[in-house]
């Protein structure tokens, strides 16, 4: 299935460069997305990305995250785990802001 091979790529290719993902406009039309879910998974990528970074450099257990990004546990591991299919760009967003992170969005 097309999500699964997405997911396990997104996993693959931020494994590769350490936290960040190479989720590249070329690399989506090369999966078949059109200019504008390339640009939503780019930024849900983006965003999941960021979030499980601070994570790990706050040291915090899935416990501990859950109750500052006010969600259950399973979700927590389900962010941790690149199950970016359960997130929306909203959900993503808001978890940000949990974590004290400030939202920009540049239209270029």
């Amino acid at each position: 299935m097309l999500r699964d091979r997405i997911s396990r790529e997104l996993v693959s290719i931020e494994t590769k460069k350490q936290g960040f993902i190479a989720f590249t406009p070329t690399y989506q039309a090369d999966l078949g997305f059109n200019p504008e879910q390339s640009a939503i998974y780019t930024l849900r990528a983006e965003l999941m990305s960021n979030l499980r970074k601070t994570i790990r450099e706050r040291k915090w257990t899935q416990e501990e995250a859950a109750k500052v990004l006010n969600i259950g546990q399973s979700r927590v591991s389900d962010l941790m785990r690149g199950k970016w299919e359960k997130f929306s760009l909203d959900m993503l967003i808001t978890l940000a802001i949990r974590v004290g992170k400030r939202i920009g969005i540049t239209v270029v």
